[in-house]
């Protein structure tokens, strides 16, 4: 771009992440027809943002949204969310050597609380570590950060961190809706030795006469190939579970999902992805536990509809892809979506997910008006 000429003609288009230099007159009509084209899908999302989240065969689906700065509250209320599926808490710790005191955390969460009054307010312990250790921490260099300290396996090292956030959560629970997840987790173990302390910092606000929610619901995120094989006891211990597809594929497909040389094999329609993804709604649904996805899987429009098809009734998505995701919800029918998940099980290669996806997709919208992603392997 350093290297055009001043006049010269270019076609920028931010969807598919393009610039073309020079364009035809029938490459400048073609982009004339996306562009319409995409006038058109913003007009039928504005239009979704007022109406009911309900798919065209009248089955209720609950759509929330995930929070990483506080800016993005106000959104996710205005975008019609039934509550925050994803409230992250590392946002508290940018940009500052000391950590968040328990006062602070308990007044932001019912801050949150307030823009959702009749809906809930899922609130993830610290998710730190990886490729994002605050100042506060003096962690140690890893050779492979995304394996090694990061998320619960941070908070229960440090417990004492770990209980002052417990305690402004237990705290706003006696004034609204709100819940704690947990994640990254691998092993029983962790749910186990955080009810643990939940019960002690119970214990400790009851002598100090505070007052808090005595019922605090705990959950879990699914994001490892290790807790959707024990997702079964997960439940048994568990309030509700949240699917990370995020993590969960790229821990499934051994790919960096940061790494563009990966990218075109870094899918969520990879066949190992969609049985572990049916694993983990089965086994909620045994327990009669609300699951959830939250990752970007849940924003986009085939994977989308596979997930309906799977049995997923509750996605929690960033705010700007809620109306999209309200609009596809309202012309997706549940049995059409089944038969097409029913075949992606079946599927041997993630194309052939694609492809049956793509093909039911065909008969409830007109394709042209989405972006459905490149074709996996392409």
């Amino acid at each position: 771009i350093d290297h055009l000429r001043r006049g010269t003609n270019v076609i920028l288009d931010g969807t598919l992440g393009t610039i073309l230099i020079d364009p035809t007159e029938e490459e400048i009509a073609e982009a004339q027809i996306r562009d319409g084209k995409r006038l058109t899908l913003e007009s039928k999302l504005k239009d979704a943002v007022g109406q009911p989240s309900i798919t065209a065969d009248g089955v209720v689906v609950t759509l929330r949204g995930n929070v990483d700065l506080p800016e993005e509250i106000e959104v996710v209320a205005e975008n019609g969310a039934e509550g925050v599926g994803l409230l992250r808490t590392e946002f508290l710790l940018i940009g500052r050597n000391e950590m968040p005191g328990e006062n602070e955390q308990m007044e932001f969460f019912t801050r949150v609380a307030k823009w959702f009054p009749n809906s809930p307010v899922i609130i993830r312990s610290y998710d730190v570590g990886g490729d994002k250790f605050p100042a506060a921490f003096r962690a140690q260099r890893e050779a492979n950060p995304f394996l090694g300290w990061r998320a619960i396996r941070v908070c229960l090292d440090e417990p004492e961190m770990f209980r002052t956030q417990i305690r402004a959560v237990l705290r706003a629970r006696a004034l609204a809706d709100v819940r704690f997840m947990l994640p990254l987790v691998s092993q029983l173990e962790e749910i186990e030795r955080t009810r643990d302390l939940m019960t002690e910092e119970s214990e400790r606000l009851d002598r100090d006469g505070i007052e808090y929610g005595a019922d605090l619901p705990l959950g879990v995120m699914v994001e490892t190939p290790a807790a959707a094989m024990m997702v079964d006891q997960f439940a048994e211990k568990s309030a509700f579970i949240s699917v990370g597809t995020n993590d969960l594929t790229q821990y499934t497909l051994a790919i960096d999902r940061g790494n563009a040389r990966m990218a075109s094999k870094f899918t969520a329609l990879h066949p190992a992805v969609v049985r572990l993804l049916k694993r983990i709604v089965d086994a909620s649904n045994q327990e009669r536990l609300e699951v959830s996805v939250c990752g970007e899987m849940a924003s986009e429009p085939l994977p989308l509809l596979l997930l309906i098809g799977l049995g997923y009734r509750v996605f929690s998505t960033s705010p700007v892809t809620l109306p999209l995701v309200r609009w596809l919800v309202r012309q997706f029918d549940v049995p059409t979506a089944e038969s097409a998940a029913a075949v992606a099980l079946e599927a041997p290669t993630a194309r052939d997910v694609y492809e049956v996806l793509e093909w039911r997709l065909r008969d409830m919208i007109d394709p042209d008006l989405l972006d459905l992603g490149p074709l996996p392997g392409s």
